[in-house]
Order: structure tokens, then sequence, then C-alpha cells
């Protein structure tokens, strides 16, 4: 077994109350198995695309109109679910069905797979425990995981957290994608995720380039583990989960999805679409995508991990160090540029903070404007990607860009 350092004492330092359940030992906070392989691959990172539509106007007819079109559009999703939120309220706009058999429209309180926008969750733990100074942004895997091969040693807890630490991305290889297409629902123990690639080389030298790679996030929930001696899991809810009020937000390892939820679906017309909501378990995936949220949890998270709630200025500062050009993937609205677990979005209309995702059945957007006070949470049934579907998602970028105008140049 690996040698842990000790978890240090708490910090005393806090700006919030504490948790109201149990004391935490960190202290107070300041049939589709043909397609698996396809989604598989599709976790590689793809190439921005330039949203091309012209500007829409942002009032929320226009909008309900744009997402309307969004679910008609072939190949298009059964339903999309936005919730915009400001200091004056908020706003759900909804097209389409939660579930395609049923008929049920979308709600804020249903449940789904926010694919890679989970890490950002791994990113709010570690900077969490930046922040009480469990670790440090230099901390390399040679001081906190030495179990991993010698050639990752001098990655940094910053390389791994924008994405420029060259590890090799353990979605991509040969044996992890057998193993998922013989079994879409496959029990991993997701602390070895990296065993699949351990004999492979850095992709090239660490925080010289940006490359996307789920592997990070991985290491990410293993640093903050050994650093404090305590489940990831349990990380989530003491420095997350709780401090931000999510209360249906989990990472569960099966491939239930908590009643209700939306339906994710896979769309290629003429075939019928097929629901590929519960196809893929999630301890394949875990910190890099394993998270099961809600439209309303997830609006609370992003207003609070843009907003800098969970950590000092200091801290706030670090991860806005930003490597321009660097999309999220899919490629989030606007132009994006890399922070640590975090991208930016400049769009025509300003600037938000967050992040995107997608899996089998899923597309997510989550972001908030740099203070936190507005927010936007935008959730489509389908999996669109630059590989899948380019055309939709120049499609999708347009109107979440026009969302983004309505949060930051509110027409009523």
């Amino acid at each position: 077994m690996d040698a842990q350092p000790a978890c240090p004492p708490p910090l005393r330092e806090s700006r919030c109350r504490p948790p109201p359940r149990r004391r935490s030992p960190l202290g107070p906070r300041p049939g589709a198995a043909s397609l698996i392989a396809t989604c598989l691959t599709l976790l590689a990172p793809a190439t921005a695309v330039a949203a091309t539509s012209p500007p829409a106007p942002n009032t929320y007819d226009a909008l309900q109109h744009q997402l309307d079109d969004l679910v008609r559009t072939p190949s298009g999703p059964p339903g999309v679910i936005a919730v915009l939120r400001d200091g004056r309220g908020s706003r759900v706009v909804r097209a389409g069905v939660a579930d395609l058999r049923t008929g049920r429209r979308p709600d804020p309180d249903d449940h789904m797979r926010i694919a890679s926008a989970a890490k950002a969750f791994s990113g709010a733990v570690a900077l969490s425990l930046v922040h009480r100074r469990h670790l440090r942004l230099d901390d390399t895997l040679r001081e906190r995981l030495p179990r991993l091969p010698s050639a990752w040693g001098s990655v940094t807890l910053r390389q791994l957290l924008n994405h420029t630490s060259g590890l090799p991305d353990f979605a991509q290889a040969p044996a992890f994608v057998d193993t998922v297409r013989a079994d879409p629902r496959h029990r991993f123990d997701s602390r070895r995720l990296l065993d699949y690639v351990a004999d492979q080389p850095l992709r090239f030298r660490p925080g010289s380039r940006y490359q996307y790679s789920n592997s990070d996030n991985i290491a990410v929930a293993l640093m903050a583990e050994a650093a404090t001696r305590i489940p990831y899991e349990r990380l989530l809810d003491e420095l997350v989960y709780r401090p931000l009020g999510l209360r249906h937000t989990s990472l569960p390892q099966g491939y239930r999805t908590p009643r209700p939820y939306l339906h994710g679906y896979d769309v290629d017309p003429p075939a019928p679409p097929e629901d590929v909501s519960e196809v893929l378990g999630m301890s394949g995936v875990w910190a890099s995508g394993g998270i099961v949220s809600t439209p309303t949890d997830m609006t609370s998270f992003v207003r609070g991990y843009a907003g800098g709630r969970l950590y000092g200025r200091h801290v706030v500062r670090e991860q806005r160090r930003w490597i321009r050009g660097a999309a999220s993937e899919p490629a989030g609205p606007g132009r994006n540029a890399a922070g640590l677990a975090v991208f930016r979005y400049t769009t025509r209309c300003g600037v938000v903070l967050g992040h995107t995702g997608n899996t089998l059945g899923y597309t997510q957007l989550i972001a908030a404007t740099p203070d936190g006070r507005g927010s936007l949470t935008f959730s489509a049934t389908t999996q669109i990607n630059q590989a899948l579907k380019p055309g939709l998602l120049r499609k999708l970028r347009a109107v979440q860009e026009n969302f983004v105008c309505a949060l930051l140049r509110p027409k009523r």
C-alpha cells in the first residue's frame, strides 16, 4: 500500500456557517452497445467550431422558438431545458420531452448525467484543499501518488487541472474500450483506471501544450484522497455538496439514474430515437464524468463555483490564469480559454465561466458570470459534439450564445 501523508489540521478560517449535519474532518469550508466505442472515442478533444448563426433577439419568446427549432432539427435532442438565473429570479425555458414514452416535459428537478461538467467538481475539491493547505498547485504525482509510473512523476496538480499534463487518456486505451464494448455496465475499480495507460509515456512535456484528457481528473481525485485519507465521494459531500446546498447530486458507481430523470437518447434518423439513459455504468468515468445532478443543483453549483465561494481570492486568481484557444469538450459558446477546471467563454455579449460535457445521451453547458450572480444551465438529451454532429454543434453553440446574451443583456 502506498505511503500517504497524515491529514494536516484544518484551517480555522471560515466565511460561512458550519455544515448542518455531522462535523467535517476537514474543518469549516472558507441497445446501444454499438454506440459505446464511438462514445468513448469522442471523449477525446474536438476542434473548436465558431458559432456562425447571426445574433438572435434575446427575448424569451425568441429563446423559446430557438429551443423548439433545436428539438425539431433532424438528429436533434428529444428534449432541452435551460435555466437562467440572475438577481431578479429564475427563468426556465424548455422544449420537447423528458421521456418519449410518457411525453412528460423536462423539469428543473429531473436527474441527468452531467458528463465532463463533473470535472469542475473535481476542480472544486482540489482547489478547496489548496485553500486549506492540504494540497499545493505545485504538488507532483511523484510526491502524492508514488505508485504511478515514475515517468509521470513531474506532473503537477496545476497541470492536471488545466489539461497540460501530457497524461495519456485511459478512456482511449484499447483494453479499456474492449472491456466496455463487451460489458457496458462493467464494474471498474475507479481508483485503478489509470492502470490502463500505466505502460505509456507522457504525450508531451508537462506544461508545454494543452490536451484534454480524462486521466487528468482521475489523478486529481486520487491526489485529493492521498492528501486527506478521505474518499473522494465524501470530499465531494463535505467540500461541495453541503457548502453549496446541493441536495440531488451524487457520484454513483452503477448504471441506474435516480428518478425522475431526463432520458438520454441516441438520435440517428431514420431510425427512431433509442433510450440510452442507463446503458453505461459510471464506475468507468468516476471523477472525470460520473456525477448525476439536476438543473436546479447545477445552477447552485456553477454560481458558487464560478463566483469563487469555495476558496479565497488567491486561489481564484490562480484558477483564472487562462490558456487562450483551449476549448472544453464540446466547445462552449464564443471563444474558449482554459483555466484550472473551468473555462472562459467570451461571447459577443460578454464573458461567462463554466464547463461543458457530453456523453452517451446527454450534452451539458453550465456557466455563470465571474461574480456568480448570473448563471445558465443548458441540458440537451442527446450527445452533440464535433465528431458526431458538427452541424448540430454549430447550431447548439449559436443558441447557447443567445442564451448567454439573454443573461448578460436581459430584455424583458
